[in-house]
């Protein structure tokens, strides 16, 4: 099939793409304001193929200052979308360990000693500090509080009812179509295979679609970007090598809390030094929570589950939750290299929008607004070569889009942003003096890192507990669990003296329970894997197998011969495995040795 412009993933970045574009196609009399070059007579034929089974369903809570999608709504009310509300109240936090598990460097326990001890003429309660002072660069005063699947789904209302843009949800991409160089469309996943992506009964081919522009958008584990960084490269000196895993969940909050909507809270400190928490109230009582772990979370025990639940547990937000009932359950990859992880922006064919474009900000926190901008910007170059009638080439998208990119607020604030993380490299402490440092200096000064992959930087697990725990005592854990079939991870954190999480049947469940009520988990048949191991015998020898443990629906479990076995009946689509592996790829190093293809299934909530 051929149209005009193939556009893949239908997140923020392609909201933005496709509202604007879809404005600037066709006149008020319905006659077309820019003709389609293959048809004559009629607007540009767009469509937009989607891999979730709905549009929404996979995406998250967020808190973003809205500049950019204010632009594009200037009367939007939020009371059109279910869960929105302006941001009203921000709070940062610094959690202390009320159970002595944590981690905890040297200094750290220092000055959680001098907190307690001064806790009197501190902003203290319930074991924790609030901060007196927001930073500037992490405010979102002004901005909204979303559901991104509720507003993405009231977004694709508004893109479809203008007759322009075709959205197709439960469509993957499989690959790019290259020719000569150039991209020329898409081609959709087979359906009717086995596992292993052999025919089977009712087997199609996964349709060619040809376009003669290719717009992607499919975020950080897409599969159609990551081929396009693999076949291209991206430019000279940028990496991905900074991720994030964000185990969030949608809450009912108890009658006798008095949260007001559009109540903000970030927590940083606990359950490891590392994770970074945050809250989010909506109207109605509900409130987006969660924990964000990220790469620089050296431990090959990165279980992000049980994690979320001692953060729920601790003091300072169990006196919100306490009583409260599980909606709804996810988890996302976050692509957190920003600027530093910018691919390559164009080519002949295709452009590039969103979080997988290296767009968000890495020292506000901020991923939707600079996506939604993105998509924005293109769409008004696009239709300024439709309007010039010149063709998609490398050139032309260079000077209608990426021009106007580089002269953008956002470009400005990425390359502020651009070095802010690295400190964290060097650990938690000095990662925030670093990020203080950045954001109050303008950017002009930074504490440096050196940004690794995973299997230069993740330590063995005897190495993580030493001094905790003896290599022996790991391998009698390691062959009793074998043995019983049950988590080494958790025998490893009761052991080091993490609790048990005291399970409540309604917010705190165990994580099988909530792939079934909360996470609203599905995957239908007749698709290939898309999670795979490339070199097995890798696998076999890994002695570590993160994967597992990192996994955040427990889709990946030990199989035999020492190699994982995938069950994408759990598998939520959030890509924790793809960075999260500690073998490097067999002829690639910067890549791991998983692979994360086109994939049907996922999570069946636009709340999360």
């Amino acid at each position: 099939m051929s149209v005009d412009i193939v556009c893949v993933g239908f997140g923020p970045a392609m909201g933005g793409f496709l509202t604007t574009l879809s404005r600037q196609l066709v006149k008020e009399d319905g006659t077309p304001a820019v003709e389609s070059p293959s048809a004559p007579g009629l607007p540009p034929q767009v469509i937009c193929y989607e891999r979730a089974d709905d549009l929404g369903f996979g995406v998250s809570g967020v808190v973003t200052p809205a500049r950019a999608i204010k632009q594009s709504f200037p009367q939007f009310d939020p009371a059109q979308v279910p869960m929105a509300a302006p941001v009203k109240h921000e709070k940062i936090a610094y959690l202390l360990d009320p159970i002595g598990a944590s981690r905890r460097s040297t200094a750290l326990r220092v000055a959680d000693a001098l907190i307690r001890a001064g806790q009197w003429a501190l902003p203290y309660e319930h074991q924790a500090v609030n901060l007196p002072w927001t930073p500037p660069f992490l405010r979102k005063h002004d901005g909204l509080v979303l559901s991104m699947g509720q507003f993405m789904q009231w977004v694709g209302s508004q893109v479809m009812g203008s007759g322009t843009v075709q959205v197709w949800p439960s469509t993957p991409v499989a690959s790019p179509l290259f020719e000569n160089g150039s991209v020329v469309g898409v081609r959709l996943i087979d359906q009717g295979t086995d596992k292993q992506g052999q025919p089977a009964d009712g087997f199609m081919p996964g349709m060619d679609i040809r376009a003669a522009l290719t717009v992607v958008g499919d975020g950080p584990v897409g599969a159609l970007g990551r081929q396009l960084d693999e076949h291209f490269r991206l430019p000279m000196g940028n990496h991905q090598f900074d991720w994030a895993i964000g185990m969030k969940a949608v809450v009912d909050l108890p009658p006798h809390v008095e949260l007001a909507p559009g109540t903000v809270f970030h927590t940083f400190g606990y359950p490891e030094p590392e994770i970074f928490g945050f809250m989010y109230v909506h109207p109605g009582r509900i409130a987006s929570l969660g924990i964000f772990v990220p790469s620089w979370f050296d431990s090959p025990v990165r279980t992000a589950y049980r994690y979320l639940q001692h953060w729920m547990l601790h003091p300072y937000l169990w006196r919100y939750l306490e009583g409260g009932t599980l909606r709804s359950w996810g988890a996302k990859s976050l692509q957190e290299s920003g600027r530093a992880g910018e691919p390559r922006l164009a080519g002949n064919g295709y452009a590039r929008i969103g979080e997988g474009s290296g767009s968000t900000n890495v020292l506000t926190g901020s991923g939707v607004d600079e996506a939604w901008a993105t998509g924005t910007m293109l769409a008004e170059g696009v239709v300024e070569l439709l309007k010039a009638g010149k063709p998609f080439t490398q050139e032309n998208l260079e000077q209608a889009y990426v021009r106007r990119r580089r002269a953008s607020w956002v470009e400005r604030e990425a390359r502020v942003a651009e070095q802010a993380r690295d400190g964290f490299q060097r650990g938690v402490v000095t990662g925030l003096l670093g990020m203080g440092l950045t954001g109050l200096s303008g950017g002009r000064l930074n504490l440096g890192g050196d940004p690794k992959p995973p299997h230069r930087r993740v330590p063995s697990l005897e190495s993580y507990y030493r001094g905790k725990l003896t290599p022996a005592e790991i391998q009698q854990l390691r062959e009793d669990c074998a043995a019983k079939g049950t988590s080494l991870r958790d025998a490893l954190m009761d052991r080091v003296g993490w609790p048990a999480v005291p399970l409540d049947g309604k917010l705190l469940i165990s994580q099988q329970d909530a792939l079934l009520t909360g996470g609203k988990v599905q995957a239908p048949p007749g698709y290939a894997d898309h999670v795979t191991f490339v070199d097995p015998n890798t696998c076999a020898q890994c002695g570590v197998k993160i994967c597992i443990d990192a996994c955040s629906g427990q889709a990946i479990s030990a199989g035999t011969n020492g190699v994982p076995q995938f069950d994408r009946e759990k598998c939520v689509h959030c890509g924790a495995c793809l960075w999260n592996c500690s073998q490097p790829h067999p002829s690639d190093p910067r890549r791991t040795n998983i692979a994360f293809l086109a994939g049907a299934g996922g999570l069946h909530s636009a709340e999360n």
